[in-house]
């Protein structure tokens, strides 16, 4: 069974370098959201958390860890992990529970306390692990996948490097409205061509950085928002959390090699193509009904793979979009008004999170000088590594 659940709060701890624990990052979120909802800790009857694998053995049960942190209660607990997946699959275990009649009120919480620089393979020899292979065998670290996927662009598109440098001015100048965002100046084509060149034909300002950072948001039954006196709250309508389809033949993230495709003709779509369209079409709607995307843009290039795979325009035409500035606050379909990773940074369990808040927010009407007149729908995309869909559909 499918159906609506409400989004009755969303909160975030501001994205940075802070230096302290993620669970102080995450109890802030999490207080934030249930002030935000006009709800007690003691309302809430399950907390889902999406793992902090780096954070120590904690961050590995992260709904316990949460739980004792704002005060045991009773509450139900749960754990999730799948990469930058996994707020998404957090949302969706919780939706799963409020479906199922498990829970009226569940606490969605992911937070991180992420490394300096770009994130490293962890420590201990495994060989039949391709995300430790790629590292030491090929020392292919992931602005060398993001680069690669730029350079595909380039090959199959004619994309150059002043398309890729437009997302990243698109993106600070959003994220300069938004005061959890980690930087909030904006940025201009020359800053990005004169920024170090970290993997060719990206520069620095083209990748997003590592952050401390968490976000929240409880979920409730349509019935409780109603008792709660939310009559018409937002509300997540579809979550996709698919795989790849055998024969995956683009390479990607921790991936060193693709799929035979001898054997079996390619999948007619990509992963991420696939992603998007489950989502669609659990929530009865399309692309062109949506008000806002909020997309993983690990990459600029990146960004401009997401506009095709979830249908904002056909192959090859993202960098269009963005020239035409389509996808800027004030065009057509604003695509992360929230300044995105470019102006946040990765803080793993709680950016999937944080595009639900930021659709959260801009379909309320109360995204303040970020706000998209008269929202009513958006989706959020993005992946974990070893095959994790995340998009999630929220409406108004």
């Amino acid at each position: 069974m499918t159906g609506d659940v409400a989004v009755l709060g969303a909160g975030m701890h501001p994205w940075g370098k802070w230096g302290r624990s993620f669970v102080e990052y995450g109890t802030v979120a999490a207080r934030a959201a249930l002030g935000d909802a006009g709800i007690g800790w003691q309302d809430v009857q399950s907390v889902v958390g999406a793992d902090t694998v780096r954070g120590g053995y904690p961050g590995y049960v992260a709904g316990a860890t949460f739980a004792q942190a704002l005060g045991w209660q009773g509450a139900r607990v749960t754990s999730v992990y799948a990469a930058c997946a996994s707020g998404a699959q957090a949302i969706n275990t919780a939706r799963a529970q409020i479906l199922a009649g498990m829970a009226d009120v569940v606490l969605v919480v992911g937070a991180d306390a992420a490394p300096k620089g770009f994130f490293a393979p962890a420590g201990g020899n495994r060989p039949d692990d391709p995300d430790w292979l790629r590292f030491r065998v090929l020392g292919a670290t992931n602005p060398a996948y993001f680069a690669l996927y730029a350079r595909r662009r380039m090959a199959l598109y004619g994309d150059t490097r002043d398309d890729f440098a437009l997302v990243k001015v698109k993106n600070a100048a959003a994220g300069a409205l938004n005061s959890n965002a980690r930087y909030r100046a904006p940025v201009t084509a020359e800053q990005v061509a004169a920024s170090a060149v970290v993997a060719d034909p990206l520069r620095l300002l083209d990748i997003c950085a590592t952050s401390d950072g968490a976000a929240a948001v409880v979920l409730s039954s349509m019935e409780f928002a109603r008792r709660h006196g939310a009559a018409d709250p937002v509300r997540i309508r579809a979550v996709s959390t698919v795989t790849p389809t055998y024969p995956k033949a683009v390479l990607d993230l921790p991936d060193i090699a693709t799929d035979s495709a001898v054997a079996a003709e390619p999948a007619p779509e990509t992963f991420r193509a696939s992603i998007a369209r489950a989502a669609y079409e659990e929530a009865g709607i399309g692309p062109d009904e949506l008000s806002l995307a909020e997309v993983y843009d690990l990459s600029t290039a990146l960004e401009l793979e997401w506009y095709e795979d979830i249908g904002l325009c056909a192959a090859g035409e993202g960098a269009k979009l963005v020239r035409e500035g389509a996808t800027a606050l004030g065009g057509r379909i604003p695509v992360n008004p929230s300044g995105g990773l470019a102006s946040f940074g990765e803080a793993v369990p709680a950016q999937a999170i944080a595009q639900v808040c930021e659709l959260t927010w801009q379909l309320r009407g109360t995204a303040a000088e970020r706000q998209i007149p008269g929202a009513r729908a958006g989706i959020t995309a993005n992946q974990g590594l070893f095959g994790h869909g995340s998009a999630v559909v929220a409406v108004r």
